[in-house]
């Protein structure tokens, strides 16, 4: 008996080692564009324009069946380098990726960041987006030639804020909008804030004279009537909104933002594969597509190397902008 049961116990180990397993054993490479355990790092606080990016997007892949219990997190600092940071040492790691956009790009360069994009695997660009020119509903301001006649007179005194820092497109729009108005944008009372939702409380507060943020943080307010939408740096005028373009109120300035997601560096060929899949098959989904028309984003996907170019040529075009400005 004790011999047959040897026997049994050999045959048994030599199935298991001679047949291949049809189960995987719990890695991600056997499961098609499906990410298990994605987690989004958001490198700017809750309620900023990288927050309610990823936040949607997670929403709409998930509702689209795409892969699921993806986490988002927040990782606030320094504009975005911290969290470009805290993506850059997680090399290797396939499961991690960041939402991000030109506010990084810029934070970069101006807070001489030891990390760079350069160092990410890019994944894709998703959106554009015009920036605003608002004011609480308590303003004094109550177009933009006002506001215009006010800052030219003393552009100290009437502070602008963004949700960016020095570079970042909250920056840029309203120091190429000082350029084009005729005044010098180093003469600009410009008050970062981390984030979207920290430079709403300050709008609202009046602690500030105007804010310049994008659309989609503030679709909510505006409709509410808390807040005033004094112009959009679009080319064409915003359905919805009740406000002139700045070309059209004579300043020269057409601004678009953009936003993306990146990994970290040194993932596996595979895992770029997959991460590039999710979100191009987010891209074509409807509910991504029902997500772009409620916030006014439009859609400007570039993926893999494409994206990769692009980010190369955009950190060029930043670092002209602010040197072209006076402003480093």
């Amino acid at each position: 008996m004790r011999a047959k049961t040897w026997l049994a116990i050999l045959g048994a180990i030599a199935a298991v080692l001679l047949v291949p397993p049809l189960l995987s054993s719990g890695s991600d490479e056997d499961v098609g564009d499906q990410v298990r355990g994605l987690r989004v790092l958001v490198p700017n606080a809750p309620g900023g324009g990288y927050d309610i990016t990823a936040r949607h997007a997670v929403k709409a892949i998930e509702e689209a069946d795409l892969s699921r219990r993806i986490e988002v997190f927040n990782l606030p600092g320094a504009g975005g380098t911290v969290g470009l940071g805290r993506i850059v040492n997680e090399r290797g790691n396939g499961k991690l990726v960041m939402s991000m956009g030109l506010g990084v790009v810029g934070a970069v360069y101006t807070n001489k960041s030891p990390s760079s994009l350069a160092d990410t695997t890019p994944i894709a660009k998703l959106i554009e987006e015009p920036d605003i020119v608002v004011v609480s509903k308590d303003s004094p301001y109550q177009n933009i030639g006002q506001l215009l006649e006010a800052w030219k007179a003393n552009p100290g005194q009437v502070p602008v804020g963004g949700g960016s820092r020095a570079g970042g497109p909250d920056h840029l729009a309203p120091m190429l909008m000082a350029k084009a108005a005729g005044l010098d944008p180093r003469k600009v009372n410009y008050v970062p804030f981390d984030g979207g939702g920290e430079l709403l409380a300050s709008v609202l507060g009046g602690k500030i004279a105007f804010g310049v943020s994008g659309i989609g943080e503030y679709r909510d307010q505006i409709q509410a009537g808390e807040l005033r939408v004094l112009a959009v740096t679009s080319r064409n005028r915003l359905n919805g909104v009740n406000a002139p373009t700045l070309t059209e109120s004579g300043v020269d300035v057409v601004f678009t933002n953009w936003r993306g997601i990146v990994a970290p560096p040194g993932i596996s060929t595979g895992e770029r594969t997959r991460l590039v899949n999710l979100f191009t098959k987010l891209n074509a989904s409807p509910q991504w597509q029902k997500v772009l028309t409620d916030n006014g984003w439009t859609s400007a996907f570039q993926s893999g190397e494409d994206f990769g170019k692009f980010l190369a040529a955009e950190n060029d075009r930043v670092a002209s902008t602010l040197k072209e400005l006076g402003l480093v």
